[in-house]
């Protein structure tokens, strides 16, 4: 797989830059709307129903406040009304009522009695954080799945790492609104995007407009959009694996190996899909002789996490990592979105082994490409992440639509740290190449094989 990041820069620039990066704000905004609209009135998931009654509202306010900025700049006004700092301000207000808002709404209602505000995730993080508190892991054995009534058997199973069940510790110590699972997805969301952000402002480069611009483009990318502000309201346990991974890539733009490590080695803890990323990042790293300082964290903050529940329950960690993902768990997951990889296990022949065949096939390429061409800037580094997940997800045969937040958001961030281009560092030639030496009058001379 060949990524070529120029050129794929230069045709998102061409859309981004339309008005100022207004026209794409009011597109996002209005069909985000109608989004969350239909789902308010159709979707079969009560919790998806209450986030689109009030995100539909937030994304209209939204959208008819940057429908307000493009009149503005069309009349020449002041340009505080039209500039990045408006356009921040819109993003603020978008993601604190399509996502912040509706969190704590739902959290507010369960809390008072309603069973039907919260998904199947959030009550299974609760619990293995009750189950941490008291047995020291947060994983059911297999005899103790099977002593569930069958209805309840999918909710024992836990297919998180082992720090997921640290959300599910406050609500093992108080019953309250606020020690929602939810709450707690998105103040660490919330934090860690804020800390990428700040290290990417804090690269020794130009702060020019454009750079800001792809920033503020990244950050709607992982925040306001429908994918990720609704799985924030309903379910939440794949946002901080996310913000977790978009910091790794931001210190990694910063030129910090060892903190990009344990940034992904932190997401990595937390949900199997950080480790691609994390593998990735590290081959990044090689290119700077600093692979073993990265794979530290990367690698070594996910097997600390798995120590305790290896020594307290071996056969129970295997039971819920391993077998139920691998669909060989006393229940199946019910993760069956539509994708081409369901599609082949399910309606061909042999379909799981074909699917499971072309997953294969395809990590084999991307494998091959980092051997070969190991990103060496941030923004490749990203966009490999964000087309290798991607592939992973459509040829998955159990999958579900909401991981798409993962590709989304990482091939969304990788303008942002690719800007400027002056502070990427130059990539030394691979071996077979072609360079131009200068003879001896300056002149560019012959091509010589390095």
């Amino acid at each position: 797989m060949i990524v070529d990041p120029d050129r794929s820069f230069r045709r998102w620039r061409a859309v981004d830059s339309a008005a100022g990066g207004l026209a794409l704000d009011l597109g996002l905004y209005a069909l985000s709307a109608v989004f969350a609209g239909v789902t308010a009135a159709t979707s079969t998931l009560l919790p998806h129903r209450a986030w689109g009654t009030v995100a539909a509202a937030g994304y209209l306010v939204a959208a008819l406040a940057v429908a307000g900025q493009l009149l503005a700049r069309r009349h020449r006004c002041d340009a505080p009304l039209t500039g990045l700092g408006a356009r921040w301000a819109v993003t603020g207000f978008a993601w604190a009522t399509t996502a912040l808002l509706p969190v704590v709404a739902q959290s507010i209602q369960r809390a008072a009695g309603r069973t039907d505000r919260a998904q199947e995730e959030v009550v299974v993080v609760e619990h293995a954080g009750a189950r941490l508190a008291e047995h020291g892991t947060p994983y059911l054995g297999h005899d103790a799945i099977a002593a569930l009534p069958p209805a309840e058997q999918l909710l024992g199973y836990t297919p998180y790492q082992p720090g997921m069940a640290l959300f599910g510790l406050p609500r093992a110590a108080v019953d309250a609104w606020w020690t929602d699972a939810r709450v707690w997805f998105a103040l660490v969301t919330a934090g860690v995007l804020a800390l990428a952000v700040a290290t990417l402002r804090s690269r020794p480069a130009p702060a020019t407009p454009r750079r800001h611009a792809a920033l503020l483009r990244a950050v709607q990318a992982a925040t306001v959009l429908p994918v990720c502000a609704l799985t924030l309201a309903s379910g939440g346990d794949d946002l901080p694996v996310l913000a977790l991974c978009l910091l790794g890539l931001a210190f990694a733009a910063a030129d910090r190996p060892g903190r990009a490590g344990l940034a992904v080695g932190a997401a990595g803890a937390l949900k199997l899909f950080a480790w691609p990323v994390a593998l990735v990042l590290i081959c990044w790293a090689a290119t700077r002789r600093a692979g073993l300082r990265t794979a530290l964290g990367a690698l070594g903050l996910p097997a600390l996490a798995l120590v305790p529940a290896l020594l307290v329950d071996r056969d129970a960690l295997v039971e819920n990592v391993l077998r139920f993902p691998l669909g060989h768990g006393l229940v199946t997951s019910p993760a069956q979105s539509p994708f081409p990889g369901h599609l082949i296990a399910t309606a061909l022949p042999a379909g799981r082994i074909v699917a499971a065949a072309l997953l294969v096939a395809a990590g084999a390429a991307i494998a091959v490409r980092l051997l070969r061409r190991p990103p060496r800037t941030a923004a490749a580094t990203a966009l490999i992440c964000g087309y290798g997940l991607l592939a992973a997800i459509l040829l998955m045969p159990s999958t579900r639509f909401g991981y798409l937040l993962y590709p989304v958001a990482l091939l969304a961030w990788a303008p942002a740290l690719a800007l400027p281009e002056a502070a990427v560092r130059p990539e030394t030639p691979a071996p077979g190449r072609f360079r131009q030496l200068p003879d001896a009058a300056g002149r560019q001379g012959v091509n010589l094989r390095t």
